[in-house]
């Protein structure tokens, strides 16, 4: 349900990587990528350090996730790590509208910036939601993941852009 066709090995007995190893890699390397791409086409961001942490922060809640999952999942951990690549992965496609706009066009005021963060946010908000449902693990996951995202929210505008 959260991977492209063709992402898991057809023969999963002598498959190097467990079933849905290799589709959360490819979700979460795209999803630096293009989250990457909208952070430097921003013109809010005054520095390569402010970057650096932008995206660093963006990348903890993901990366405690991960860690958490391998760490205290034992059958589900790999659908649940895929699906929730998934998850960053749709969030991250929210932003390029944004990061396409800026680079070619000019189009980057902080409207925009907010509003593409704001829908990216909402859409992984429902998606890490349906990704634990369908994973079959808890709740609990879920509201993990959104304390998590309420710290980076904070942090974000608390060290990276010094609103709060």
């Amino acid at each position: 349900m959260f991977y492209l066709s063709g992402m898991e090995p057809v023969n999963k007995e002598r498959a190097l990587l467990p079933p849905g190893c290799f589709a959360a890699i490819v979700y979460f390397s795209a999803s630096t990528i293009f989250t990457w791409w909208f952070i430097q086409e921003s013109p809010l961001y005054n520095s390569m350090q402010q970057k650096l942490l932008s995206g660093g922060i963006a990348g903890a809640k993901w990366a405690i996730q991960i860690i958490a999952a391998l760490l205290l999942l034992q059958q589900k951990k790999w659908v649940f790590i895929k699906n929730i690549g998934f998850t960053c992965l749709a969030g991250s496609l929210v932003l390029l509208p944004y990061a396409a706009a800026s680079r070619f066009w000019g189009v980057n005021g902080s409207n925009f910036f907010t509003i593409s963060l704001l829908l990216a946010v909402a859409l992984m908000i429902f998606l890490y939601a349906v990704g634990t449902k369908s994973a079959g693990v808890t709740i609990k996951w879920w509201l993990f993941w959104l304390l998590c995202l309420c710290l980076a929210i904070f942090l974000q505008l608390t060290l990276v852009f010094n609103v709060i």
